[in-house]
């Protein structure tokens, strides 16, 4: 097991500049991290020299750049909307290789009001296939997420509930999509974690280490201090001979020792898990 974290409690400081993706970068070397996952929000820009210094930087504090979490919106009604979306990603795969990321999180959608299923599952799976062209071309992987809400997003997403993610899914069985599996996510429909994850556990390539307060609501804690069956979810990953990137997404907003506390649990939890 490989161990990245998505450093959602440091969100607020990265995208107002009070801390740098490089700083990031250093932080998560402390922290005694193998790699680290980015947001797209993290890049406003994207100038050649900024880049450079953030591999650069990654390479001298022996850090891989694991993921890159992008908020891909393919359920806009408007079609020219969805036409940028597609474009927009396309970019942002673009972006990754560039940065030499493996893997982009790539989400349905928003569930904007008045999409009629079987609409908002074809715009996805038509989304999905034209944007897969192009990391298939550059060498990145695209990891669908189980995925609740994006953080610049105003609406829940589109395939929030677990039939729906499925069907996506399995609509795409013939591409190289593979699941950024998250293991609190379920939760916030009352859904069974563990049953998701044994209905996509050939094709998890990431999986994101999340936990939440209780089922039903959305209220991320420390990892390993919530309702998510991690253990459970590490056994299970484990026996299927899942030796991959296993992602923390810190979002519980308790400073520095929230990091820390988490990346002991994972790993104490990895271990047993065996």
């Amino acid at each position: 097991m490989k161990l990245s974290c998505l450093p959602v409690s440091l969100y607020a400081d990265i995208f107002s500049s009070k801390r740098s993706v490089v700083d990031w970068i250093h932080f998560a070397a402390a922290l005694g991290l193998d790699g680290v996952d980015f947001s797209i929000k993290f890049f406003p820009t994207r100038e050649a020299q900024v880049l450079d210094t953030i591999r650069d930087e990654a390479q001298r504090a022996g850090i891989t750049l694991c993921m890159l979490a992008c908020y891909s919106d393919f359920t806009y009604p408007d079609h020219e909307q969805r036409r940028q979306e597609i474009e927009q990603m396309k970019a942002d795969v673009r972006l990754a290789a560039t940065l030499g990321i493996s893997f982009v999180r790539v989400t349905a959608g928003q569930n904007h009001p008045g999409i009629q299923r079987e609409h908002g599952i074809r715009w996805v799976v038509d989304g999905m296939r034209e944007v897969l062209e192009e990391a298939d071309k550059l060498g990145v992987t695209l990891a669908y997420e189980n995925h609740t809400k994006g953080a610049p997003w105003q609406y829940w997403d589109f395939s929030q509930p677990a039939e729906i993610f499925l069907d996506i899914l399995g609509q795409l069985t013939d591409t190289s999509l593979k699941v950024c599996f998250d293991t609190a996510n379920p939760l916030v429909l009352g859904e069974d974690v563990i049953a998701l994850l044994e209905a996509v556990i050939d094709r998890v390539a990431v999986v994101h280490t999340f936990d939440m307060r209780t089922p039903g609501e959305f209220e991320p804690v420390v990892v390993g201090t919530g309702a998510s069956p991690i253990k459970q979810v590490f056994s299970i990953l484990r026996r299927n001979g899942f030796d991959g990137w296993v992602s923390i997404e810190e979002a519980s907003r308790t400073g520095e020792a929230g990091f820390e506390k988490s990346i002991s649990f994972v790993r104490r939890a990895w271990e047993e898990a065996g």
